[in-house]
């Protein structure tokens, strides 16, 4: 029987997430040479080579990913046992830090404040991110829940290790300035829309992954003018007449009466997935769990 070292072992769960030793020195808070000599001690226990030179770096062998994985679960059962203990100590406390994106913070915010002030033991620290569609299973090595987005669709690469809470589908319309032609309409179609001057997000957003998809079924490619990730610049320069834009249908559709017109895309089924991305081994902590239920239920509430 290997006697493991569950401490080398979270070290070398954190290089298979976070891909070098540099990076898991800055998280852990150890020096690089510190990592190394950790990695080197680990793979001394395993027997087998667990790391291997790429480069300037290192990346795992298949020996390493198969143990990095079974860390996860090492954590993940040392977490149920923490998670039992405070339970018998007093419930949920403690300090829970959720990253989320401005416009999921817009829909979701206010009232999962509301509700967490029936959960005083609870410090809840929150984080603005807002980065492509990619990055958001990357920052859950950084934060303890994460709230991100994503087309309708298979969801990106790298979400394996993680647990993934569905919170709402939300709708993407055409946003479309009063005095624009199609104004009058509630939907429109591909064709109507496709040729007009886009005002979009950055590529690799999740929005933006919608409109090229769009464009592609129409065999036209998209004329963004004007790229940018705030959403109320978005909706500004559409108000202005400055183009068309794909919008969030409930969390445009609150600023939209008197300034723009939101259609209804008639002949593709547009939207966005919001889910809470959170690592096994934290989703079972009772404060992390109290958050992730308040966070279900408001979703809930929204799109009642």
């Amino acid at each position: 029987m290997v006697d493991f070292d569950v401490q080398l072992l979270a070290v070398l769960r954190e290089l298979g997430e976070r891909g070098s030793v540099t990076a898991v020195a800055e998280a852990t808070h150890r020096t690089p040479s510190a990592v190394s000599q950790q990695l080197r001690t680990v793979q001394r226990q395993a027997g087998v080579p667990l790391v291997e030179r790429v480069g300037r770096g290192v990346r795992l062998t298949e020996h390493g990913r198969v143990l990095a994985d079974l860390a996860t679960g090492v954590a993940t059962a040392i977490a149920h046992v923490d998670a039992a203990w405070r339970e018998h100590l007093g419930g949920a406390t403690g300090r829970v830090d959720l990253a989320v994106f401005p416009s999921a913070a817009e829909l979701l915010l206010p009232g999962l404040l509301t509700r967490m002030r029936a959960h005083p033991g609870i410090e809840l620290v929150l984080v603005d991110v807002d980065v492509s569609e990619d990055e958001f299973g990357p920052l859950a090595a950084d934060h303890d829940v994460v709230i991100g987005h994503r087309p309708d669709g298979a969801p990106p690469a790298g979400r394996a290790s993680l647990e993934t809470v569905p919170l709402l589908r939300e709708p993407l319309d055409v946003a479309l300035p009063l005095g624009h032609r199609l104004a009058g309409r509630a939907r429109v179609g591909i064709d109507d829309v496709v040729e007009e001057s886009w005002i979009g997000v950055p590529e690799g957003y999740p929005i933006d992954r919608v409109l090229t998809a769009i464009a592609a079924a129409a065999d036209t490619p998209p004329s963004v003018g004007f790229r940018t990730v705030h959403l109320p610049v978005i909706e500004n320069l559409v108000a202005a007449g400055h183009g068309v834009a794909l919008v969030p249908r409930y969390t445009s559709g609150t600023r939209a009466p008197g300034r723009f017109r939101l259609a209804e895309l008639a002949d593709v089924r547009a939207g966005r997935r919001i889910e809470a991305l959170v690592r096994p081994d934290r989703a079972v902590r009772p404060g992390v769990r109290t958050v992730l239920e308040a966070l279900v239920a408001e979703a809930r509430d929204v799109t009642a």
